[in-house]
């Protein structure tokens, strides 16, 4: 049996934790039966924001007429779009797959893995077939879990018996889809909604929630929503109740998420359609934890209900010498924020010194037309904690670039502290963006939260280009910031 100080469970951000162990002089093993990267790059973050940026494309090209630019979309090739993507992003994984094997000090094995104690690891070929745990074991000193999620399919009447879509296969279409349902109403479905509809596909969203990006601060709900809403036909409040095969298409019924659909006709009393038909079906209703069959119960690996795995605040999960990272933890699934912990991980199993992790200035995207960021509260998050706060909203029509790129629906919204007299403290609370460039202008916020005092003033006192589009920022944070006087850009008098 294979002895290795650190054996990490996935080929996605836990590698990081085996390459810097391997740099230390130790030796390390990754296992990972699929594409090196994780679903990020493969499946996930990088081929869908690719796909997003021709839809950015399309867009423009749509909106030149309003900056006098004579301009049309004649034709779109999606099978060249697909291609394109699909090949660089598993180039990527095939450098990374190489970059591991070129280690003298990692071992890579093409397999899933199986906990048949804390540190004992039996292989298996990651598809559902058998493990080898009498004869194909390997041994970990430190175990790390990085397997990442999938998909999770909804319990809709006839979902098994249709060829539905989910996130992971629905970035290399075939062809591209005259009608497209998209059920969920989260982040993926907005993004992949917003995708098809720009390349011209008739796309339906179906949403449980009354607004799409429910997890969101309401504004950009709201904002997001109606974007959507102007492309696409969008269905919130309602929750697909069984799909069926139909005379070559998929047909979805759908009814009020709160059951007072019509199952009868078409349409129920309030004009509620009930049965949407598509070429394709794309089910985007959430993701769950690949800790299943990893045999957690072996190791002594707690977790809670949902199967992600249960860590404290190291990481280090119930087990001795066996940590968690990325989506298995479930905190915040995003790519950056498994980066971030593995960082985390790496300094806590390699160093003496350890290391916490923070996720109060945490930022997140959603990348569809508007552009969202945000990080920190959101303002319902501060009524329901009953926390004092003060807040402003600013359109992007306050920065001159923001009236240059008539951003007209954008905005950028600020939550501070204040006492209960609704006096200012100062304290960034929040902030959410949305309009262009959203999820690079936030990260001026970020730093301040997270390496400045994290107050308004920090931002507000920071001089800022002009006239770059983040004075629609300083023009935010001077309006909660108690600074006596003010060079934030107002131009929201211009075409009054």
């Amino acid at each position: 049996m294979e002895e290795f100080d650190i054996v990490v469970l996935g080929g996605g951000s836990g590698s990081q934790v085996a390459t810097a162990a391997a740099d230390d002089g130790l030796e390390a093993a990754v296992l990972e039966p699929g594409p090196l990267g994780g679903a990020c790059i493969t499946r996930g973050c990088v081929p869908s924001k690719a796909l997003l940026h021709r839809a950015d494309v399309c867009e423009e090209i749509r909106r030149a007429e309003r900056f006098g630019v004579d301009a049309e979309i004649r034709d779109l090739d999606f099978d060249a779009i697909t291609d394109a993507v699909h090949d660089t992003v598993y180039e990527k994984a095939d450098r990374q797959r190489e970059s591991l094997e070129a280690n003298e000090n990692v071992t890579l094995y093409e397999a899933a893995g199986r906990f048949v104690d804390d540190q004992t690891i039996a292989l298996g070929d990651g598809d559902g077939g058998e493990f080898h745990g009498d004869t194909d074991r390997i041994r970990g000193e430190v175990v790390v879990i990085a397997v990442g999620s999938r998909p999770v399919a909804p319990p809709i009447d006839g979902l098994e018996d249709v060829a539905y879509r989910t996130s992971d296969t629905a970035l290399y279409l075939d062809e591209q889809p005259d009608d497209l349902v998209i059920v969920g109403g989260g982040y993926i479905a907005a993004e992949l909604g917003y995708f098809f509809s720009a390349i011209g596909t008739d796309v339906s969203i179906v949403g449980r929630s009354e607004t799409l990006v429910k997890r969101e601060d309401d504004a950009v709900s709201d904002a997001v929503t109606e974007s959507l809403a102007e492309r696409c036909d969008v269905y919130t409040g309602f929750e697909a109740s069984s799909v069926a095969e139909r005379d070559g298409s998929i047909a979805v019924e759908i009814e009020r998420s709160d059951g007072n659909g019509n199952e009868d006709g078409d349409e129920d009393e309030n004009n509620d359609p009930s049965t949407l038909g598509a070429d394709e079906l794309l089910v985007a209703t959430g993701r769950t934890p690949n800790t299943d069959d990893l045999g957690l119960e072996n190791a002594g690996v707690e977790t809670d209900e949902a199967g992600h795995v249960d860590v404290d605040e190291f990481l280090k999960t119930s087990a001795e010498n066996v940590w968690a990272l990325g989506d298995v933890i479930g905190d915040q699934p995003f790519k950056h924020v498994a980066d971030y912990e593995a960082r985390c991980v790496t300094v806590n199993v390699l160093e003496e010194t350890q290391q916490t992790v923070d996720y109060e200035a945490m930022p997140h995207a959603i990348f569809t037309s508007p552009q969202v960021a945000s990080v920190g509260r959101t303002e319902s998050e501060l009524v329901e904690a009953d926390i004092h706060y003060d807040a402003a909203t600013v359109g992007y029509d306050a920065a001159p670039m923001g009236l240059i790129l008539d951003a007209k629906d954008a905005f950028v919204k600020v939550l501070a502290a204040s006492d209960e007299d609704g006096d200012r403290e100062g304290e960034i609370l929040g902030c959410h963006i949305v309009g262009p460039q959203a999820s690079t202008m936030i990260h001026e916020v970020v730093l301040a939260m997270q390496r400045c005092s994290g107050t308004v003033d920090d931002v507000a006192d920071t001089v800022h280009v002009h006239p770059a589009l983040n004075e629609a920022v300083l023009a935010a944070f001077d309006e909660v910031s108690d600074r006596p006087y003010s060079t934030a850009p107002d131009w929201r008098d211009v075409g009054e």
